[in-house]
């Protein structure tokens, strides 16, 4: 290799990362403007943190209130809270940033095949974070607090709470990346949508494996998990060899 295409390699290279740099600093002075207006202008961490916990304020009695039990938890719980906030209404920007980093370098058939994908995964993803905050969390808490004996008084802490509730929202929000997941090793053609259906039995005592392990140890929860977990997995069967037949290669389709 000569020293010409080495030097070219070199700057190729270096102008790469300075482009990498740029799209991390554009995404990442969106996010911090973001957090700085969600925390000190409006609506303000304390009422972001009101509305994440209000799925557990309506299951317990009435009067009954969270703890903090350290002395900066007040402050860091919401402080936690509005980042990952203000990085959910940034994701957009975010994915873009991403976009315009890798579409130079992808054929055309490979920008349809990328583009759909990354939409459709933040939508998905989104969308399970959605299901598990209005409709997941109001049955589990309602039964875990009907639950417990009445000799006791339920104050969740407010860590404590905010971990188990990201645990929760990654757990779904992944889980309805099983669409994309089953396309995308089908169009690579890592497998194919017959051996998928093939396997479907073990799929589906898998997903409820999974959501014995994930969700608290109710049955309510874990059926929220392993049923959407089975339903998506079949949607990406049926999406599959469209997926694949819509993004083919011109030489493909000779």
């Amino acid at each position: 290799m000569s020293d010409e295409t080495t030097k070219s390699m070199q700057e190729t290279f270096i102008s790469h990362l300075i482009e990498l740099r740029v799209r991390l600093v554009r995404a990442s002075v969106v996010v911090l403007a973001l957090f700085i207006v969600l925390f000190t202008i409006w609506p303000g961490a304390a009422t972001i943190y009101d509305w994440l916990a209000q799925p557990m304020m309506r299951a317990l009695p009435e009067g009954s209130k969270m703890i903090a039990t350290g002395v900066i938890t007040p402050f860091m719980v919401p402080m936690k809270v509005t980042m990952m906030a203000a990085f959910m209404l940034s994701l957009p920007w975010v994915l873009f940033q991403v976009w315009a980093f890798v579409a130079p370098g992808l054929y055309k058939h490979e920008k349809k095949l990328v583009a759909p994908l990354v939409i459709s995964s933040s939508m998905l993803f989104i969308v399970g974070v959605a299901f598990c905050y209005f409709f997941v969390f109001g049955t589990v808490f309602k039964f875990i607090n009907e639950f417990a004996p009445k000799s006791i008084s339920v104050a969740p802490d407010i860590e404590n709470y905010l971990d188990f509730v990201f645990t929760m929202c990654l757990a779904f929000g992944l889980t309805f990346e099983v669409p994309v997941v089953v396309v995308i090793l089908v169009r690579m053609g890592l497998v194919t949508v017959e051996k998928l259906k093939s396997i479907r039995p073990y799929i589906i005592v898998g997903a409820f494996i999974i959501a014995a392990i994930v969700t608290p140890p109710d049955i309510m929860s874990q059926l929220f998990l392993a049923i959407p977990l089975c339903v998506l997995y079949e949607v990406g069967l049926l999406i599959a060899p469209l997926f694949q037949k819509m993004t083919q290669a011109p030489e493909e389709t000779a």
